[in-house]
């Protein structure tokens, strides 16, 4: 039950994190929920000291939002330079 709350929470957060990113518009809603999940997981095992699954604080949630914002601002300058080379 925790693993499909984290999934649900770092989608969302994902969302939020392309809207700061503003990358809401060039990648795709599934891309944006991967990136949150993705950095959500990342930023927990940072922030909970191996742990992926703590608790639902603060600075978890703080942290998940940071590893979103990362996770999209790296693949939206991979894009990038794919596209101009």
């Amino acid at each position: 039950m925790a693993l499909i709350l984290l999934i649900v929470i770092g989608a969302i957060l994902g969302w939020l994190a392309s809207i700061i990113t503003r990358t809401e518009d060039r990648n795709g809603i599934l891309t944006d929920a991967a990136a949150g999940v993705i950095g959500s997981l990342l930023a927990g095992l940072l922030v909970n000291k191996g742990s992926i699954i703590g608790g639902l604080s603060a600075t978890a949630l703080l942290a998940a939002v940071a590893g979103a914002v990362v996770l999209l601002a790296a693949l939206t300058l991979y894009q990038r330079h794919r596209a101009n080379a």
